[in-house]
């Protein structure tokens, strides 16, 4: 009859393949630590310069097409009197509210360097210039865009301009 292998045979086997293996798998690991670290260093550098232009962005104005929407269910969804950020508007009061819709790639949430809430200076649209907040969002074909929230008995128009983010944090009326 065959001898059985011994017990001690088959431990110094595993053990061996263990081994192998770790020593196997080590050497992988540290080939992919190196690559995601490469990677990882090419991404911030990116990060940086991307940081750098929505810094000059920000600090110099960015050219945009201003037109306006008003609050109607063609122009918007089912509630017109409802903003992307929650604010509760009155229709035939749209006007005074100094309210904005901007195009998705300016918003935070899309990288851009805006969000709800924050105020932007507009200029060089000869009659809109003013401060605005930022309260909605536009379609997404739409680049590089900022709508006017204007009353229905307004007339559409199309401008140009350049918006200026501003540190204002409330905007108090002259007479307060």
């Amino acid at each position: 009859m065959r001898k059985l292998i011994d017990s001690n045979s088959v431990l110094a086997f595993i053990l061996l393949t263990v081994f192998a293996n770790g020593f196997v798998s080590i050497n992988i690991l540290e080939k992919n630590k190196k690559y995601y670290q490469s990677l990882m260093e090419s991404i911030t550098e990116e990060n940086i310069e991307l940081t750098k232009i929505l810094a000059d962005l920000k600090s110099e104005g960015m050219p945009v097409t201003v037109t306006m929407y008003q609050p109607v269910r063609r122009q918007t969804d089912s509630t017109p009197n409802i903003l992307a950020d929650g604010t509760r508007i009155r229709t035939q009061d749209a006007s005074n509210y100094k309210f904005i819709a901007v195009s998705r790639n300016l918003l935070k949430r899309f990288g851009g360097w805006l969000d709800y809430g924050d105020f932007v200076f507009l200029k060089g649209t000869d009659h809109k210039d003013g401060v605005y907040q930022v309260r909605d969002t536009m379609n997404k074909r739409f680049v590089n865009r900022i709508d006017i929230l204007e009353s229905i008995d307004v007339k559409p128009y199309k401008l140009n301009g350049q918006i200026h983010k501003t540190d204002l944090v409330h905007f108090k009326a002259s007479n307060e």
